[in-house]
């Protein structure tokens, strides 16, 4: 229950309040927090009712806020949670509340290291059969560790960001064609779900999957945008590198982990038997339902309940040689996908362009073309029987200057 008058149609609810970074004519980018089709100002705010620390939502960036920890995540969302439910506080909330429409979104934080999984079987199972037809889809360690591989930070863009259509080297002609140099002809989207890094970790020291909820703040969703042709050239023996890097976009809200408590699910079985610092410590799965637009049609919506790695044990994994980890650091689950029509790449939905996909203007497409425009948007269950909204993230295909 709140005391705001909150649309049925309305972006967030009064449970989710995402974390993002925005601006008004004139102002300085600041904290705010979505509710409804509002953003509250939170610094503001904050200093009138007196909460420590309302400096941190002066700031341009959430990672002074997501630096300060756990305890403070946890006081500032109860804090938050009291002033949206309980109309005392409705003289003081109302005027610091900043219409969605008119305020620019910025990019929420700044983005350390950018880690990518694998953490779908069937997109795994999918990709084998399509870029190795003659070898085993999973490769040989997938079903032991969560397998994954160091990405760009300074290239994470947020949600609007125009993505201009890269060029690489890429074989035409089949396995035996010519090697030749241009504008990727296969691009594509993975549709992913994003962990942010809020206290670090030392150097030289393992970040349990129990210790999860006391480094990671929350979730954002995660385009990584993806050169097909680019990378099934380059990616044999190290794996993606100008495929991938040239772009990834992720929505300018960040759920933080306690509004997803509802939708936490087990994951499924594991085979054979994992290492026990990857053993699951509580159901850290997440029962999220994506939805693709391809322009202004639905085209899938593939669900993340039977990931068969959790964030927690990605988590697990990315530090147990010792490496550190850093606030802002970003990590990404890997395409959430599920058998057609929900996958969650082209390269799968339309396998590899061969079965194209009708759109609402009744052109067939099997990659992007110029001028087209993808959306991800994601629901996961809520408290009670409800259902909330976790945002989107979206952007156009720009040519190749």
């Amino acid at each position: 229950m709140t005391w705001l008058d909150l649309a049925d149609d309305a972006p967030f609810d009064a449970w989710t309040l995402p974390y993002g970074v925005f601006s008004t004519d004139g102002e300085e980018p600041r904290v705010g927090v979505a509710v409804g089709s509002w953003i509250l100002d939170l610094a503001p705010l904050a200093a009138v009712e007196g909460l420590d620390g309302s400096h941190l939502f002066a700031q341009r960036s959430l990672n002074p806020f997501l630096a300060a920890g756990r305890r403070a995540w946890d006081a500032v969302r109860g804090w938050l949670l009291e002033v949206v439910t309980e109309s005392p506080h409705r003289d003081l909330v109302e005027p610091q509340l900043v219409p969605l429409a008119e305020a620019t979104l910025h990019r929420p934080f700044t983005v350390g290291d950018y880690v990518d999984f694998y953490a779908s079987q069937t997109h795994a199972e999918n990709v084998g059969q399509i870029f190795r037809p003659d070898s085993p889809a999973l490769p040989a360690a997938w079903k032991h560790l969560p397998i994954g591989y160091h990405g760009r930070g300074g290239t994470v863009v947020v949600s609007g960001t125009p993505i201009v259509r890269p060029s690489g080297l890429r074989r035409v002609g089949g396995a035996s064609g010519d090697v030749e140099f241009g504008p990727s002809l296969k691009l594509d989207i993975e549709v992913e779900a994003g962990f942010v890094v809020g206290t670090p970790s030392a150097l030289g020291s393992r970040v349990p999957v129990s210790s999860f909820e006391d480094h990671v703040f929350g979730m954002v969703l995660v385009n990584d945008w993806s050169a097909r042709d680019i990378q099934a050239f380059e990616y044999v023996p190290l794996g993606p590198f100008l495929g991938k890097s040239f772009a990834t976009s992720m929505s300018p809200w960040v759920v933080p982990l306690a509004a997803l408590e509802p939708a936490r699910v087990s994951p499924p079985p594991r085979s054979p038997a994992l290492s026990s610092y990857l053993r699951d410590e509580g159901p850290w799965g997440l029962d999220l339902t994506f939805e693709v637009l391809w322009n202004d049609r639905v085209v899938a919506r593939p669900p993340s309940r039977d990931l068969y790695w959790t964030p927690a044990q990605m988590l697990a994994h990315m530090t147990v040689n010792g490496a550190s980890v850093r606030t802002g650091d970003l990590y990404a689950s890997g395409t959430v996908s599920a058998p057609r029509p929900d996958s969650g790449s082209f390269l799968e939905l339309t396998w590899n362009g061969t079965e194209p996909v009708t759109l609402s203007d009744g052109s067939r497409r099997s990659f992007l073309e110029d001028g087209d425009t993808i959306t991800i948007r994601a629901t996961a269950p809520g408290p009670g029987q409800s259902r909330q909204r976790l945002g989107e993230v979206t952007g156009t295909i720009h040519p190749t200057p």
